[in-house]
Order: C-alpha cells, then sequence, then structure tokens
C-alpha cells in the first residue's frame, strides 16, 4: 500500500502507482515486454552506431551529422528515462514509483523533449542554408557555429522542466494515487491534484506554443524556403540530390510532430487514457527506434560508413583469431 502523509489542506503523497498496461491480461503485458525490449535494444545499438560512425569516419565531419550525433545522443538518454521503468512495471509488475522518482521523470522528460523540437529546428536550419546558400555554407555553418546551435538548442529544456515540475509537484495531491500512465506525464499527475491548476495549464499552453509550435513553424518556413529553391533547379538528377540530402530529415521531424500532436493535441473527449497510452509509444519508444534506421537506409553516406566499419570489424576479427 502506498504510504500517504497528511499536510494542510489535501495531501502529500509519498508515492505513486503507474496503472501502465495493467488493465491487459498477464500474457499480453508478457508480449508487450519482449516486443519493448527489442525496441529499446535497437534503440541503443541504432543510435550509438550513427554516434560512434559519424565521430570515426572523417568524411561524416559536416554539421549536418555532428547534429545527427546530437539528435542520436538525446534519443538514447530519452529512451532511458521513459523505457526501463516500463519495462519494470511489465515484467515485474513493480508499478510503484516514488515522489521524487516520478517528479524527476517528469523533468527529464520535458528536458528531452523540448530540446528535440529545439534540436530538430537547427537542423531544418542546416539544411535550408544547406541547399539554399551552398557556396556560403561552410562559412555560415562553420565549427563555432555548430557549436552554439547544438548549445542553443539543448538548453531550453533546463527552465521549462524545471518550472513545470516544481509547480506541478507543489500542488496538494488527493485522493488516488494512481498515475493512469507508463510513465509520468504531466496530464494524468495533475488530474490527481486537488487544487486550482487554471494558472498552471495556462502557463502550459505557452510553454507548448513557445517551445514545440514555435520550432514546428521554424522548421516548416526552412523546408518552405527549401522546396522554392529546389523546384528552381533545372536538372531532374539535381533535383533528386538536393531532396535526398533532407528527406531523412523531413521523415523524422514528421513522425515526431505527427505523434505528437495526435497525443497531446486532440480533443479530450477523442482521447481517452487507453489510446493515449498507444499514441504516446509512438514518439516515447518507435520513433527514437526508426530515427537511426531513417538514416542509415536512407542517407547513401551513412550506409556506407557503417558497411566499412563492419567490414574492418570483419576483418580486425579474423586477424585476431
Amino acid at each position: 500500500m502506498p504510504i500517504r502523509m497528511t499536510g494542510g489542506n489535501g495531501t502529500r503523497v509519498s508515492d505513486f502507482i503507474l496503472m501502465s498496461f495493467s488493465s491487459l491480461p498477464t500474457e499480453i503485458q508478457s508480449l508487450l515486454f519482449m516486443t519493448f525490449l527489442v525496441f529499446y535494444l535497437i534503440t541503443l545499438t541504432g543510435n550509438s552506431l550513427i554516434i560512434l560512425v559519424t565521430l570515426t569516419d572523417p568524411m561524416l565531419h559536416s554539421p549536418m551529422y555532428f547534429f545527427l550525433r546530437n539528435l542520436s545522443f538525446l534519443e538514447i538518454v530519452f529512451n532511458l528515462v521513459i523505457v526501463p521503468k516500463m519495462l519494470g512495471t511489465l515484467l515485474a509488475r513493480d508499478t510503484s514509483i516514488s515522489f521524487l522518482g516520478c517528479a524527476t521523470q517528469m523533468y527529464f522528460f520535458f528536458f528531452f523533449g523540448v530540446d528535440e523540437c529545439a534540436l530538430l529546428a537547427t537542423m531544418a536550419y542546416d539544411r535550408y542554408v544547406a541547399i539554399c546558400d551552398p557556396l556560403h555554407y561552410p562559412i555560415i555553418m562553420n565549427q563555432r557555429t555548430c557549436a552554439k546551435l547544438a548549445a542553443a538548442s539543448w538548453f531550453p529544456g533546463f527552465p521549462v522542466g524545471i518550472v513545470q515540475t516544481m509547480w506541478l509537484f507543489s500542488f496538494p495531491f488527493c485522493g488516488t494515487n494512481k498515475v493512469n500512465h507508463f510513465f509520468c506525464d504531466s496530464p494524468p499527475v495533475l488530474s490527481l491534484v486537488c487544487a486550482n491548476t487554471a494558472m498552471f495549464e495556462i502557463y502550459a499552453i505557452t510553454g507548448t506554443i513557445l517551445f514545440v509550435m514555435i520550432p514546428c513553424m521554424l522548421i516548416l518556413c526552412s523546408y518552405t524556403c527549401i522546396a522554392a529553391a529546389i523546384l528552381k533547379i533545372p536538372s531532374a538528377k539535381g533535383k533528386r540530390k538536393a531532396f535526398s540530402t533532407c528527406s531523412s530529415h523531413l521523415l523524422v521531424v514528421s513522425l515526431f510532430y505527427v505523434s505528437l500532436s495526435l497525443t497531446y493535441f486532440r480533443p479530450k473527449s477523442n482521447n481517452s487514457p487507453e489510446s493515449k497510452k498507444l499514441l504516446s509509444l509512438s514518439y516515447t519508444v518507435v520513433t527514437p527506434m526508426l530515427n537511426p534506421i531513417i538514416y542509415s537506409l536512407r542517407n547513401n553516406e551513412v550506409k556506407n560508413a557503417l558497411s566499412q566499419n563492419f567490414h574492418k570489424a570483419i576483418n580486425l576479427r579474423n586477424c585476431i583469431l
């Protein structure tokens, strides 16, 4: 049983219960555990390979791959925040999470979620400069500029995560401590609060517009300019080459924002807790797994680098044996 301590007008909760997929039969939960475990291992392996290959291959030391390394690292740590606990709820039926653990998980969820929006916008800007101003690309996107853009992409998540998490967990909690989700997301935790949360909800909407929708609009503007520039290229081969340099990023952005929109921007009447859990899996589990696959399958430079490193590893193994 959870331990609660009385405090003031409400109840101070010492832990929460993540409902996760507890409503499903045990056999289905076991199947989900195996499926998500495979996805998790693919995510860690795929994104780690992207980081390793883009670091070791001199041909991949361009700004595009510098930002891709950042994205791959972000996907790994974002997965570490959500998936291990979810796997624990499915395997060991350990659905409890401490008050501090829940707050920590929510903080890093906001931190990495906001940073991913900013990083995807930065990557779109990189593609915009590469296609719309190729002659000045090496000057504009120099090493120092890339480092500044990466730092600027990683920063917004810090204040957003701190303010939103501390504010939400300062509220009193009443009644049940059961969070109807597989991780400590803001809406299901907010539903347990027994206080006026109007100001917090206004802040949350404002934060969403500033840190989620504005990067999305910047991405749309970048790709509008990119599309216009590609259409001006006279040869079909040139158009295909230009489009191929940004198609992987465009697909990753589409997957991320579509899944995010379906989860958080649908009418509440059409957004049951169970459907939200399924939709949340798309950006917490599925998209991080697909990103390295998309970049490796749709990018010849990454495919060639992976192939060369694989053959080097095989040759080294044969020499040792």
